[in-house]
């Protein structure tokens, strides 16, 4: 275990295990978390990372559905350092991104503590140290492991855990029940009723797919939602959006971009489609809400292949019952009602991060937090705003470790170097 030097504990029969890192702990093996060990390890600056999966990236590895492809050019998703392969499509596909995080793990010698589930992150005051506590499920046992560290990376993202709204009566539905995160794809749902709740760019693409299994799919749209032309003369329309806001005001970008929606894909409020009164980029900057970039699921709704619905009253045996008064026969329900930060069950601070599990400074200044805690993949703007924060909290961490390192070779060792004491 590289960088990490086990404290042992005079009890024997303690069974926790202490284990000191001499650089950062970074909490999540994602493509944050990958991004900043790769520019630390760039620096030469030891780390440990922690993963309560067995693999990296779980979130695509796992709870992905099959047909899955990046939304954006794969030149806005990369991570520093490493572009994509030249051969590999403008949107990659689920495996070709996993294949990617695995070979950029493996170019900068990642290899993170799988199976680390950490339960408690504090930081200790009288020591200036961070205890992380993990319980390991490593090698099949159950051990409590704590490590301590002067840095701690939170990277376990915005994605953390799933968001299941609670329905009256689903307890009584009797049908499947799957959160999108335990979607793959729609051979099983083949000649049923699927009612999809959600209406993001997950929910528009699973009910796509159960149409293409020949399931009968009816699309929840309790919000307003901007849907986008993925391409608008064969050019990414976030690319066009990201050019354009070099030289425009954002407001402007928003009118061009719902011009060119109208003019590409019409007026999608007839079909029961309605647009928020802020516009796609404002909303993306301010609320972390992406617009829907279509993939092939407009058309059919316009086919009424996918039937728009409103919002849910209640469940019923077989049977939904929606807000406008209509009951629908279902088969299944599929959730995709999104997902959360997991941040508050287990960091232990609440200046930096606020109850939501965000950091509390917004886009660009929510890195950095005081004694050492950091933040990746919170900005709300995707991969490249990780990268970003990826880049400023290694350097920063990498000028901590330099001077930390020059000031023990020249002073008397301290508590916080005496740290085999523990």
């Amino acid at each position: 275990m590289e960088n990490l030097l086990p404290l042992a504990d005079p009890d024997e029969s303690f069974a926790r295990r202490r284990v000191w890192v001499s650089g950062p702990v970074i909490v999540g093996a994602g493509p944050s978390g990958l991004a900043t060990a790769a520019l630390l390890r760039d620096q030469g600056v030891p780390f440990a990372v922690l993963e309560k999966a067995d693999c990296i990236a779980s979130l695509w590895q796992k709870r992905a559905y099959d047909r899955l492809k990046l939304h954006l050019p794969k030149q806005f998703c990369q991570l520093p350092k490493v572009p994509f392969p030249e051969d590999f499509p403008v949107y990659p596909t689920k495996r070709q991104f996993i294949d990617y995080l695995e070979a950029y793990a493996r170019r900068f010698e990642i290899e993170p503590q799988f199976n680390q589930c950490v339960q408690s992150a504090r930081y200790d005051e009288t020591s200036g140290l961070w205890r992380v506590r993990a319980v390991s499920t490593a090698g099949g046992g159950r051990a409590e492991v704590e490590y301590i560290c002067l840095w701690l990376v939170v990277a376990t993202g915005e994605n953390a855990e799933r968001v299941t709204p609670d329905f009256e009566g689903l307890a009584e539905f009797g049908g499947d029940v799957t959160h999108v995160c335990e979607y793959k794809s729609g051979e099983k749902f083949a000649k049923k009723k699927v009612l999809v709740v959600g209406c993001g760019n997950s929910g528009m693409e699973v009910s796509l797919d159960l149409c293409n299994y020949n399931a009968s799919p009816s699309l929840v749209v309790r919000d307003s939602v901007h849907v986008l032309p993925r391409e608008v003369l064969g050019k990414s329309t976030f690319e066009l959006a990201v050019l354009v806001m070099k030289w425009l005001p954002l407001w402007l970008v928003d009118k061009l971009l719902l011009i060119l929606a109208w003019l590409v894909i019409g007026n999608v409020q007839k079909y029961g489609l309605t647009r928020p009164s802020a516009g796609p980029m404002e909303l993306k900057n301010t609320k972390g809400k992406t617009p829907v970039l279509d993939v092939g699921a407009l058309a059919k709704i316009r086919s009424g292949e996918i039937k728009v619905v409103p919002g849910i009253k209640k469940f019923s045996r077989g049977h939904v019952e929606l807000v406008n008064g209509e009951k629908l026969e279902v088969d299944s329900v599929i959730l995709a009602t999104g997902y959360r930060s997991n941040v508050p069950s287990w960091l232990k601070e609440s200046e930096f991060f606020s109850k939501d599990g965000f950091p509390k400074p917004t886009f660009p200044n929510g890195w950095k937090g005081n004694s050492g805690l950091y933040a990746v993949g919170f900005t709300r703007r995707g991969l490249s705003g990780a990268s970003s924060d990826a880049v400023k909290i290694a350097q920063d961490i990498g000028k901590e470790w330099k001077e930390e390192m020059g000031q023990k070779k020249t002073s008397t060792p301290t508590h916080r170097r005496c740290i085999s004491q523990f």
